[in-house]
């Protein structure tokens, strides 16, 4: 019953945000410890904070230039010198590393952080950009949440990139001769990062293999597209009448999410799988002369010969507008399916 679980101690606390409310797909608060909590909340924050500058570390120089003059005088090294991104670690001299580490010392020991007292909860006193109004700050500090969570997603995956490609915004250019350089020009290759391949799976250059993957990132985004408005619609929308009326269940009976699959009738289930055969291997068959995804009896939004767009920039767009579309559903229906089990 989730209305006696121990997540219901947490669900009004800063941070817990619509359209997932409290999140804890790992249930690292499923004993209820609010001390333990506390400590967890104290350390995101810090990460977030951390997160936050780092990635702006990485953005800021390719953006407006690095400073002029000299980082190290006595080692005659310019800040021009020094290149973006984990490539630094090796230019920066011991002296710089070490008052880089004495400052992040004297900030962490600066106010007293024990449990119960405003560092522990973040507040260092720092108050340029707070408000005295309640409601403004609480919305400032969600908001330092969210752009923290944000954050530390982004700095990792910016350090793959650089890892992998030299860059952490997927200038191949530096990287002539490599095999992704055949796919750095295929739609789904958009800014800021450009083509993400943390795993190297396409280092082999092999197109037909990338072709594959692409028919199928398309097929699964457009399923978690269809799935995450499965979930959301029935909470504002649920069609009148019955969904099996042999059975007397109702449309209002179904429950919205997980719990629908023990709902639904086996003969329900059984006309699912049969729709999505015919489907998969009567009116879209995938054909290898043409583009992944594009199904010849397929016109806009999949309507069964339908009318199709014009090849052009406008067409790319909205190709590209899915592709992305379509992986924010992926992470989100995973997400959904987390919070909701």
């Amino acid at each position: 019953n989730y209305t006696a679980s121990p997540l219901r101690a947490f669900e009004n606390e800063m941070g817990a945000q619509p359209p997932f409310g409290f999140w804890d797909p790992v249930g690292f608060t499923a004993d209820g410890d609010v001390d333990a909590y506390k400590r967890r909340r104290q350390t995101e924050i810090k990460h977030g904070r951390i997160a936050m500058l780092a990635t702006m570390g990485y953005m800021t120089p390719e953006i407006t230039g690095k400073f002029p003059g000299y980082l190290s005088p006595s080692a005659g090294l310019k800040f021009e010198d020094v290149p973006n991104g984990l490539a630094a670690i090796s230019k920066v001299p011991v002296q710089g590393w070490a008052q880089i580490l004495g400052w992040m010392a004297f900030c962490e020991v600066s106010k007293s952080q024990a449990p119960g007292t405003p560092g522990a909860a973040g507040d260092f006193g720092w108050k340029l950009i707070t408000s005295d109004d309640p409601v403004v700050k609480e919305r400032k500090l969600a908001s330092e949440l969210a752009n923290g969570r944000l954050a530390m997603v982004a700095i990792m995956g910016m350090f793959f990139q650089d890892g992998l490609t030299g860059s952490a915004f997927g200038d191949f250019a530096i990287k002539q001769g490599s095999a992704w350089l055949a796919f750095e020009n295929e739609l789904g290759v958009q800014a800021p990062i450009g083509f993400f391949d943390p795993f190297g799976m396409t280092k082999d250059g092999d197109m037909e293999a990338f072709k594959r993957r692409r028919a199928t990132e398309l097929k699964n985004g457009r399923v978690a597209m269809l799935a995450t408005m499965g979930y959301i619609v029935p909470e504002y929308f649920r069609f009148p009448g019955f969904c099996s009326p042999s059975e007397g269940v109702k449309f209002a009976d179904i429950p919205n999410g997980l719990a629908a699959i023990s709902k639904v009738p086996a003969a329900g289930w059984t006309q699912w799988f049969l729709f999505l055969g015919l489907i998969e291997k009567g009116l879209y068959t995938y054909d290898p002369t043409r583009a992944p995804g594009d199904f010849k009896n397929a016109g806009v939004l999949g309507v069964p010969n339908g009318s199709t767009m014009v090849p052009g920039e406008g067409r790319n767009r909205k190709l590209n507008s899915e592709l992305a579309n379509g992986r924010l559903a992926m992470m989100a229906i995973i997400g959904m399916f987390f919070q909701d089990g």
